[in-house]
């Protein structure tokens, strides 16, 4: 078929032959990722059908599938067996934290903050570390993984947590999306599947897909990621990983039980999975229950930010692995970062032996509850018993995709929709997330909560719940 016959056809993708070099496929793969991240091919965009797409550019159709196979490996894309190719929803979708200055009539419940307003406490213990006689060493390269007193400090942080590990295994990096990212460079090549959350961490998907890792999404029920599900994508796919929140799961609020815990991990030691353990939500549960770290500690990078316990402007977390990852943890550490800040390593230390850590986890955990409480009056039947920083709403099926993020805005509420984590092909039940730690007080709370609830129910044949006073 000519190249140009195709010149008036209406169909979704047309990328200019003449901007293609060799090796075709790779370049062609560039085109389409350049159209999908510029927002030119929306989320949930059908692709052209193979042969189509190799007769308007003249290529052979193995090229062709070449470059769709390279592009789904990445993240941009997905399959639907019978009905085609698809953008995926988050390729495109990355969630950027705002810049320092307030929008006045702007409610945030979109990025989960850290109720910042304790951040006086950790100020203080700032205040005293600059006042030793060796606060001047804090400013060299010395001790690249953390002096002996900071480590020890991430011991006793742990210890918190059930880990019981030796301190050179334990690292310290600048805060969880740096661990993430030394973890896949460390651990994981570019081609390798890691399993997920079928909706997980947002800025776990957009690492992902720049380090060209596939993510394999498994479905939850309410007890977490199903144990049957992943053996079954654990025989199909010769899985590497598993990435797993599972205390508060972000972004849908879920908390393993430990049978579950003990079920995923025989899966992990079957199939020799190394798993990431972000738990980051650790600290919001009343009693300690074991990390999944506890049950296979031999494949396990386990990481424990302060971001969300502590003070998130610290730039600290601690990460625990076998000495197995030791070689390999030590060189992605010195290549990402050469060292952690020894400032917040040491506050981060004085924090924890000082007993302020305690105290600001204290006043975080009464805060959070209250703000649960909040959100229970306004969606009685949606905020579960046990909630984190933030809820999982089910949107009204009159809102089609991330048009709701859009109307709140407009009415000056900043939200995040599920799309926005989803791995994989769409779900039928769109959802919302709703940040209740961000709002600088209960009443912005409130008020924001409010807002969102007239919207929701403000859609036809839609029924008001009964408020909570």
């Amino acid at each position: 078929m000519p190249v140009n016959s195709f010149d008036q056809y209406p169909t979704s993708w047309k990328p200019d032959r003449a901007a293609l070099s060799t090796p075709l496929y790779r370049s062609l793969a560039h085109l389409l990722e350049q159209d999908i991240l510029s927002g030119a091919l929306p989320p949930h965009t059908k692709l052209p059908p193979q042969r189509e797409l190799a007769d308007f550019l003249d290529l052979n159709l193995s090229t062709i599938t070449h470059t769709l196979q390279l592009c789904e490996r990445r993240g941009l894309l997905y399959a639907i067996t019978g009905k085609g190719t698809f953008v995926s929803p988050n390729a495109a979708a990355s969630i950027a934290i705002a810049d320092g200055t307030k929008e006045q009539t702007i409610i945030e419940m979109g990025i989960i903050k850290a109720l910042d307003q304790f951040n006086q406490d950790t100020l203080d213990v700032m205040r005293t570390v600059l006042t030793r006689n060796n606060s001047i060493d804090f400013l060299d390269y010395s001790n690249p993984l953390g002096s002996p007193y900071q480590r020890s400090a991430g011991k006793k942080w742990l210890e918190r947590f059930g880990l019981d590990l030796p301190a050179d295994q334990i690292a310290i990096t600048s805060g969880s999306q740096n661990a993430l990212t030394i973890a896949l460079l460390s651990l994981f090549q570019a081609g390798d599947k890691i399993a997920t959350d079928h909706y997980t961490y947002s800025n776990f998907i957009e690492l992902a897909n720049m380090m060209h890792i596939q993510l394999i999404p498994i479905s939850n029920d309410t007890d977490g990621m199903v144990p049957e599900e992943l053996e079954t994508q654990c025989r199909l796919h010769h899985l590497r990983g598993i990435y797993l929140i599972p205390t508060f799961s972000n972004p849908v609020g879920i908390t393993m039980s430990t049978t579950r815990k003990q079920e995923i991990a025989s899966i992990i030691r079957q199939y020799h999975l190394t798993l990431i353990e972000d738990d980051i939500y650790a600290f919001l549960t009343p009693d300690t229950i074991p990390p999944l770290a506890y049950y296979v500690p031999d494949c396990t990078f386990y990481i424990s930010s302060l971001s969300k316990s502590l003070c998130s402007g610290l730039r600290v977390a601690y990460v625990a692995y076998p000495k197995r990852f030791a070689d390999a943890m030590q060189r992605g550490i010195y290549n990402v970062n050469i060292k952690t800040p020894s400032w917040n390593s040491e506050t981060a230390g004085e924090l924890i032996y000082s007993g302020v850590a305690d105290n600001i986890l204290q006043k975080k955990a009464v805060e959070s509850q209250h703000r649960a409480e909040i959100c229970r009056r306004f969606f009685p039947a949606d905020t579960p018993q046990n909630v984190g920083f933030s809820v999982w709403l089910p949107l009204p099926s009159v809102y089609s995709h991330t048009d709701f993020e859009s109307l709140a805005l407009r009415h000056g509420i900043r939200v995040c929709h599920s799309q926005r984590f989803l791995v994989g092909k769409d779900d039928p039940q769109q959802y919302l997330r709703v940040a209740l730690s961000s709002p600088e007080t209960s009443e912005e709370l409130a008020n924001g909560l409010g807002i969102l609830q007239r919207l929701f129910y403000s859609a036809p044949n839609i029924e008001p719940p009964h408020l909570i006073i």
